[in-house]
């Protein structure tokens, strides 16, 4: 049986429909949440995806919005207000992954970039983060990010600036909100194994079927992260049992930054040396 460390509690999610948002509302759920507002653009695969969340325990609701518009950012917000009057915790997992490099951003790639992935997660927190003042709750607000804030590949110039743009608004509103026991947290995954990450490599680099077993073949665990594994991380940070942690990025991903001549180790350090 799941801990109740979120019994009694409301959360936003973003992106809520599916993979890694899916996730982590369905863990909320059954972590003890009574309100869930899932927001995403397909209405049909929100409703469902609330229907599957709800019980006579909780209750989800889907609110389509278009996060790439401060008027889509409002209506989220004004959605939990409307339905729960009061929210927890704010978990930002809507994203676009679109890959650009420095020869080939355009003004498009940059716009909506920033647009969805740091203008949206910012009005969503402000607005959010207003309504537990007003009800005087210790609140939790928990940006997804990537370990390409640190730079990224070549062809993820402008998400990999929305994504480091994501590392400095948490530690300045996790400073400001302080004293308001709202925390404001990042959690950066690596590669992840997501419907939304199947059409990016099909779209954007190629890849045909076989592609995820080809990929995960490569990695030091033989996979990719699995978005029930991450969730279990993101609903701690979004849930009383985190304490006071704030203002704090974790990079979730099979490597250690900054060690080594590689990003991941080779198959040379498998296997430890013959005893002595």
């Amino acid at each position: 049986m799941e801990p109740q460390d979120f019994a009694g509690r409301v959360a936003l999610i973003t992106g809520g429909t599916q993979g890694l948002g899916f996730a982590v509302a369905d863990l909320l759920r059954r972590r003890g949440a009574v309100g869930l507002v899932l927001v995403g653009r397909d209405r049909d695969k929100g409703e469902a995806a609330a229907a599957t969340l709800s019980d006579s325990q909780c209750r989800a609701v889907f609110v389509a919005a278009d996060l790439y518009t401060a008027d889509g950012c409002r209506t989220a917000v004004a959605a939990v207000d409307e339905h729960f009057g009061i929210c927890h915790a704010f978990v930002n997992c809507a994203a676009k992954t679109d890959r650009a490099s420095v020869w080939t951003a355009t003004e498009t790639d940059w716009d909506e970039m920033l647009a969805l992935n740091t203008r949206a997660p910012a009005l969503l927190a402000q607005g959010v983060a207003r309504i537990m003042v007003r009800e005087g709750v210790d609140g939790s607000i928990v940006f997804i990010g990537s370990v390409a804030a640190h730079g990224g590949s070549e062809t993820l110039l402008p998400y990999a600036v929305s994504k480091m743009g994501l590392l400095a608004m948490a530690r300045n509103m996790a400073y400001a909100l302080m004293r308001h026991r709202i925390r404001v947290n990042v959690l950066s995954p690596g590669w992840m194994d997501t419907p939304a990450e199947d059409l990016i490599q099909r779209k954007w680099e190629g890849a045909t079927d076989g592609w995820l077993e080809q990929a995960e073949a490569q990695q030091p665990w033989g996979k990719l992260i699995k978005p029930h594994e991450i969730a279990r991380t993101i609903v701690h940070l979004a849930s009383p049992e985190s304490g006071m942690l704030t203002g704090q990025n974790i990079d979730w991903d099979q490597t250690i930054l900054g060690v080594g001549p590689g990003v991941r180790p080779g198959p040379e350090l498998g296997e430890p040396p013959p005893a002595s």
